[in-house]
């Protein structure tokens, strides 16, 4: 069977179709992820609904436990993981309301844990594609079949740590340096899930133009969550969408992330760290 995490807001579990629904928690190296993960069926696929900050929204983007929420679908068994964001938007083709499916990510972030390596294990993977093509591919696929208004394929998500918005400085010099998208979630969300060897793309909408531009309103609160209610329903829909889509079997560069990392001899490293580490990284160090 076919396993898909979602990472995103507590109420995207509510899809027509999804059955057999219930809630587990998973205990992880790590401690414990945001919340208890919605269980339920789609079809032939197994589906795990993790929300990002919790259920009411009560942890902040640079208390997330990211390590814990990407363990804990590892363990599960997901291979592919959907990350649902509001983003703020850096360009004046991609207006409130707008689907993105970005490709890259700059990581602004300065004081996250972003790697399951270290005390006595050192990995490096590669970033250079941040995310699944091939899943971010289908997310392009599913978001124009499911009715989004407009879907902008590619692009940049700067993420920064939060939790105040950009300053209009910092936006202003943020849209200098090219990106597209601004969000304070994403990182290390994805490095860890390379890590991990899942395959991750990210379902972005925007929802605000920052406050870079002169005609629109600063963003807030208010506007934010607006826009995000309209886009829930929708959200829903490209999921439904993409499930089917995806394959079974993997062929791209993330189910093998680790292969070629790990530059640690085998000798050196602990038995602790195996034991710790040994979801991750069993296939290559015994």
């Amino acid at each position: 069977m076919k396993t898909v995490g979602v990472i995103g807001g507590s109420g995207l579990y509510e899809m027509h179709g999804l059955t057999d629904v219930h809630s587990i928690k998973v205990e992880t190296p790590w401690g414990n992820p945001s919340d208890e993960l919605v269980v339920g069926k789609l079809g032939g696929t197994e589906m795990f609904f993790l929300p990002r900050h919790g259920r009411g929204h009560k942890i902040m983007p640079s208390e997330i436990n990211y390590r814990a929420n990407i363990y804990a679908l590892k363990k599960l068994g997901v291979q592919w993981i959907i990350s649902v964001s509001a983003v703020g938007s850096m360009k004046e083709e991609i207006a409130p309301g707008h689907v993105v499916v970005p490709s890259q990510f700059f990581d602004h972030t300065k004081g996250r844990a972003s790697t399951f390596f270290g005390d006595g294990i050192v990995a490096h993977v590669s970033m250079a594609d941040p995310v699944c093509p091939v899943l971010s591919g289908l997310f392009y696929e599913a978001s124009i079949k499911s009715g989004a208004p407009v879907v902008h394929k590619g692009g940049t998500y700067l993420c920064i740590e939060g939790p105040q918005f950009s300053s209009r400085g910092e936006s202003n010099i943020y849209r200098k340096w090219g990106v597209d998208l601004i969000g304070m979630t994403n990182m290390p969300e994805a490095k860890l899930a390379r890590e991990a060897e899942i395959c991750y793309a990210t379902l972005a909408f925007s929802t605000d133009y920052d406050c870079w531009h002169e005609t629109h309103a600063d963003v807030s609160v208010e506007d934010i969550i607006d826009t995000l209610k309209k886009n829930v329903e929708l959200a829903r829909r490209i999921i439904g969408e993409v499930v089917p889509m995806i394959t079974e079997t993997r062929d791209c560069i993330c189910r093998n992330a680790l292969q070629n990392a790990i530059i640690t001899s085998d000798e050196a490293v602990s038995d602790e760290v195996k034991r710790r580490l040994n979801l991750l990284i069993g296939r290559y160090i015994v």
